[in-house]
């Protein structure tokens, strides 16, 4: 065998190497979805705090992975207070367009799904909670302040006709609980669950505990871990979009979906708080940048910011009225800083700022309110930013004039060049500041001599000995 030979020998297997990679990865990727098929697998998915952007995102791209994988049952393992209208409904839509069976199951340790979760837990082909758990108060919170929509439960005989006719409050608080009855009402329907319950849940915030919640018929079993859940399910005949199924869970493997780097980033940046903290960085980020030009770095952090504060923003009940007094706060305090009116900005600016900072989330919602203590420490920043500039100016009004026409008058100067008589005054250079200046004197001037600048007529200089006598008038 010669060398040419073994050469093409040692050349083939690379080439077989990559056709056999290619059909390595086309029969793993067939096996997989081969294996999803049957239906062996259970995903649990953990919603634990508010319902936000965040977790509808985190819900919905798992729920739509769960249908791709074609899993046997995707299960909501729920603790929470609520969340925002929007985000619930997001989930809840993409729960009734789900191809898989969705389960939500109120958690153990105590955990609850309250408001929005109780319209979740209604929505779920199967409903479930631990023992020790409670469901409920569903009655929507009040957009912009204000409290529930409905008076008080209680306050008086007079008023308990109109409350439970839900004729109380203003029009467009009537409007909201009935929006919310007819909604939930829709879901109980759906799933045959107990519709007055859930009415009674939004316009009384009434709440059960798991024990009483199977009784009346709204959730379809107690389960203490997910082994009883599955067991306790298993065999139950499921109505989705495409038709009925029964489930079929013995020996299925349960996989806990973890949240990807999306849904932490997600979740971190709609924080209100984060979401507060990246907008003041990226607006001193660009003042800054326009303040001293060039340096590049506080611009580049604040455009950034700027953007991430936005996209959360914009996915935040936020007030717009909310927003404009914090910029005009902001612009008034930069007034300060750059044209000082003695206080007259910088308070008025402060006060709009923190005036702002309280209304900027247009929510009643505990977990999406900003935090006063760093409202405070921003307004205490910012304050300090325009008490310095006053300072700066009230120091500068006192310091003698160093520069143009009035630093110049008294400066000393030095002559480079012997002066020469002309028109009877002596003409010649001095150096005043490092510069070179055209001069004149009426007095005799060597090179060298110290000098003192007593006048300047446009780009000429009058100068003196510094122990000259000033000449006589006329």
């Amino acid at each position: 065998m010669n060398i040419r030979a073994l050469y093409g020998i040692w050349r083939f297997p690379p080439r077989l190497a990559w056709l056999s990679s290619f059909l390595l990865l086309a029969v793993a990727l067939a096996l997989p979805g081969h294996a999803h098929a049957e239906g062996r697998q259970v995903w649990v998915l953990e919603l634990d705090g508010p319902i936000g952007p965040a977790s509808s995102d985190y819900i919905t791209r798992n729920l739509a992975a769960a249908e791709a994988a074609d899993v046997a049952l995707f299960v909501i393992r729920m603790n929470t207070p609520g969340g925002l209208d929007q985000s619930m409904r997001d989930i809840i839509r993409a729960i009734l367009d789900a191809d898989v069976p969705v389960a939500t199951w109120v958690a153990p340790g105590g955990s609850r799904a309250a408001s929005a979760g109780t319209y979740i837990l209604y929505a779920s082909h199967i409903a479930a909670m631990a023992p020790a758990t409670n469901l409920g108060a569903a009655t929507p919170v009040a957009i912009g302040g204000g409290g529930s929509p409905l008076p008080t439960p209680g306050g008086g005989d007079e008023d308990d006709e109109e409350e439970a006719s839900g004729r109380s409050g203003t029009a467009s608080d009537r409007k909201a609980i009935n929006d919310a009855v007819a909604y939930i009402r829709g879901l109980a329907e759906l799933r045959g669950r107990n519709a007055d319950w859930a009415e009674a849940a939004v316009r009384d915030a009434v709440s059960l505990s798991a024990s009483d919640a199977l009784a009346e018929g709204v959730i379809d079993l107690i389960a203490k871990d997910v082994e009883t859940l599955l067991a306790g399910v298993d065999g139950r005949h499921i109505t989705l979009e495409r038709g009925e199924v029964t489930l079929d869970l013995a020996g299925a493997e349960v996989i806990s979906i973890e949240p990807d780097w999306r849904s932490e980033f997600l979740g971190l940046i709609t924080n209100p708080n984060i979401a507060y903290i990246l907008l003041m960085i990226g607006i001193y980020g660009l003042i800054l940048e326009f303040y001293n030009p060039g340096l590049g770095i506080p611009g580049v952090t604040g455009i950034i910011c700027l953007l991430l504060a936005f996209y959360a923003l914009q996915m935040l009940p936020i007030s717009y009225v909310g927003v404009a007094l914090l910029i005009i706060g902001i612009a008034l305090m930069i007034t300060e800083a750059f044209a000082p009116s003695f206080g007259v900005f910088g308070v008025g600016g402060a006060v709009a700022f923190v005036i702002g900072s309280v209304m900027l989330m247009d929510s009643d919602l505990p977990g999406y309110q900003i935090s006063l203590p760093l409202i405070a420490a921003f307004a205490v920043g910012s304050l300090a930013i325009f008490v310095f500039s006053i300072g700066a100016a009230l120091r500068a009004r006192r310091h003698e004039v160093v520069s143009g026409r009035e630093g110049m008058i008294g400066a000393p100067a030095v002559a480079v060049s012997d002066f020469e008589t002309r028109d009877g005054m002596e003409h010649g250079r001095v150096r005043v500041h490092g510069e070179i200046w055209q001069a004149e004197s009426p007095f005799t001037v060597t090179k060298g001599q110290h000098l003192r600048v007593t006048g300047l007529d446009g780009l000429i200089i009058q100068v003196q000995a510094e122990s000259s006598p000033a000449p006589a008038a006329g």
